[in-house]
């Protein structure tokens, strides 16, 4: 690709690709998208999946080429068990993991349900243990020991995840992986900032430490609480890990986590690294996971919300107008059929403009002199302040006859 910054899908900015920005980037050969919807995101409060939901997003999300999915916990109901089983049972196509604590009989569980591999838990800050857990510092040792080589014993790929791991003295923490690595097992490390509360400089440290201690595959697990879970979660790709746990439209406990969509995109397009998802099923899938699950997407939401293609500016507008074709990256720095939207569409509010009002004109077969346009504006972005709201169709075409019958009478 000659020019990786543009093309009939993207365009973005050529400074991504400069060779002293590039040299930066040290992207593993191969990133996996782990997809964690369907356990961490339905922990986001009020949201709800039943068996037959976590089956069908499972399906839409192996049809949109995600590596691995995180089914569910089976130590959670008996239709979360039952939903991992039938996953399993459909050989969709993606690996498919189970979450489990520290705890012997939840990795016997997920082994029962049949999964290849387990994300297994374990508090490794040393206040968490001590306020929230009010454990003994030994015992998280003991447990992730006893745990995770039961794991092994039972042939699960056991990818070991460090609760508030960024908030813990460092040394702790990794004296803590050092025994699990040595007594217990781990096939790779979850680096995981569960209160969001790293910045990006922040997990360059992160990797860096864990790199110098450790050969096992790494694994990024960033919340979003200061909004930063996607831009952490590209820093530690571009500095090697290899494995990204994500969910549809970032849904998870409390600000959320790394959006599926959002991680996805800007690897493709900011930093030409294709991890092989198909783009055109993100916006179809996040409409099935938030119908399901009950989940908001902001109208803006990066990717896949509502109103991404929505104008009602006049300047936008116009620009939509006359950048039709190839030329629409001019106006839209991704094409909507990158991730398979709907498309563009010019509504009327305060903000819009007399290309607005052409717009609807040229679309409706209605011819209108210059003045008449100008009245159609002002009365327009009179109504919308009214209503406080778009103007409808019905709306508008009351009052172009309304000043059309005005011109007439005069």
């Amino acid at each position: 690709m000659s020019q990786p910054w543009k093309t009939p899908k993207w365009f973005v900015s050529p400074w991504n690709y400069l060779p002293e920005v590039a040299s930066e980037y040290a992207f593993a050969p191969q990133i996996k998208i782990h997809d964690m919807t369907l356990r961490d995101g339905e922990q986001q409060a009020g949201l709800e999946l039943r068996k037959d939901d976590k089956i069908r997003i499972a399906e839409a999300l192996a049809e949109a080429g995600v590596h691995r999915i995180e089914a569910g916990m089976p130590a959670v109901s008996k239709q979360d068990e039952e939903a991992i089983r039938e996953i399993v049972k459909r050989n969709l196509g993606p690996e498919i993991f189970a979450f489990c604590r520290c705890v012997v009989d939840d990795v016997k569980r997920a082994a029962d349900c049949g999964v290849s591999g387990i994300v297994i838990e374990i508090p490794a800050s040393e206040h968490i243990i001590r306020y929230a857990y009010q454990w003994p510092l030994e015992r998280a040792i003991d447990l992730s020991i006893k745990a995770t080589s039961k794991a092994k014993e039972l042939g699960l790929y056991t990818a070991f995840f460090t609760i508030d791991a960024t908030r813990a003295d460092v040394d702790w923490l990794l004296d803590l992986l050092e025994k699990v690595a040595t007594e217990g097992h781990m096939d790779s490390l979850v680096l995981v900032d569960t209160m969001g509360g790293a910045n990006p400089q922040a997990i360059r440290y992160f990797v860096r430490k864990v790199r110098e201690r450790f050969t096992q595959p790494l694994e990024a697990h960033f919340h979003n609480d200061f909004g930063l879970a996607v831009a952490n979660t590209l820093q530690a790709l571009m500095m090697g890990v290899e494995v990204a746990h994500v969910t549809v439209g970032g849904m998870s406990e409390r600000a959320g986590a790394a959006a599926l969509e959002e991680v996805v995109v800007a690897l493709l397009t900011l930093y030409g690294v294709d991890v092989g998802i198909r783009c055109e099923k993100l916006y179809s899938l996040a409409q099935l996971a938030t119908s399901l699950s009950g989940h908001v997407l902001a109208p803006n939401k990066a990717i896949v919300g509502r109103d991404l293609f929505t104008i009602e500016s006049g300047i936008p507008a116009a620009w939509t107008r006359r950048c039709q074709g190839e030329l629409i990256t001019e106006v839209f720095p991704l094409h909507w059929e990158l991730m398979g939207h709907p498309g563009p569409q010019i509504v009327l509010g305060k903000g819009s403009g007399t290309p607005s009002i052409e717009i609807w004109l040229e679309r409706l077969g209605i011819q209108a002199t210059p003045a008449q346009v100008e009245s159609l504006t002002v009365r327009v972005k009179e109504k919308s302040l009214e209503k406080k709201g778009l103007v409808s169709e019905e709306e508008f075409v009351a009052l172009v006859h309304e000043v059309l019958d005005n011109d007439r009478k005069s």
